[in-house]
């Protein structure tokens, strides 16, 4: 069995690489494939230790973060494209749409 540090580990590093990611990017898109880095990391921490306390919690925990995540993604896809229909662009640094 794989110990428990290692899916801690692995679940550090995806979720830097999604920090770093939506922290880096100016493209909309990317920056939301970087927040569904972050949730899936936080998914595998609830997978791990649902593993190895023996409880169906986490993953039951997981499954709605998964559902939840998709949603997200739809409506943060469409506002994204919507955006580009007005603007041809989805810079998020040259957008001022969403200011008073």
């Amino acid at each position: 069995m794989i110990p428990l540090n290692w899916y801690l580990g692995l679940s550090a590093i995806v979720f830097s690489i999604g920090l770093y990611g939506f922290m880096s990017q100016k493209s909309g898109i990317r920056m939301l494939m970087c927040v569904e880095l972050m949730l899936n990391s936080a998914n595998i921490n609830l997978v791990a230790f649902s593993s190895y306390n023996d409880d169906m919690t986490g993953q039951v925990f997981a499954l709605f973060s998964i559902a939840i995540a998709a949603a997200e993604a739809a409506v943060g896809f469409a506002i994204l494209m919507s955006i580009y229909r007005m603007r041809d662009m989805i810079d998020v640094d040259k957008l001022n749409i969403l200011r008073w």
